[in-house]
């Protein structure tokens, strides 16, 4: 019986081999702009602002998941895309604006979580007349 022999792998990496590799550890400033968290998948544009709530949120964990306003599937999200906000704020149901992007393994993630401001009330209409100036006389 013929034993087949193992060809010998190349161990020198290419450019773009050290591309990829840069890509997944180290600085992220070095990735190529389409590679962006905040970028749409095809490169051209920043991600959009979306409104979601927050489903559930694991503080002894540092993640939660959160369910956006337009449907689909709950995304997750880690605490370390929280802005401007602190972990004690990330309640569920408590609304949150965020952009989409890729987690380190490349699945769907909010790649940024910011608390929404509070809702305002509908301006009274009345309320608006009695508050503007008197037409002055002539």
């Amino acid at each position: 019986m013929k034993m087949p022999t193992a060809t010998p792998r190349s161990t020198e990496l290419t450019d773009d081999d050290m591309a990829l590799i840069k890509q997944g550890v180290g600085d992220k400033t070095s990735r190529p702009p389409s590679m962006s968290a905040t970028s749409q998948p095809n490169g051209n544009e920043p991600a959009a602002d979306q409104f979601g709530s927050i489903v559930t949120y694991f503080e002894e964990k540092g993640f939660g998941f959160l369910r956006p306003e337009a449907g689909g599937r709950d995304i997750f999200f880690h605490i370390s895309r929280l802005v401007e906000a602190q972990a004690a704020d990330l309640t569920p149901g408590r609304r949150v604006i965020f952009e989409l992007g890729m987690d380190r393994t490349g699945k769907m993630a909010a790649s940024m979580v910011k608390l929404a401001p509070p809702a305002e009330p509908p301006a009274d209409k009345a309320g608006d007349k009695a508050t503007a100036p008197a037409p002055k006389p002539s």
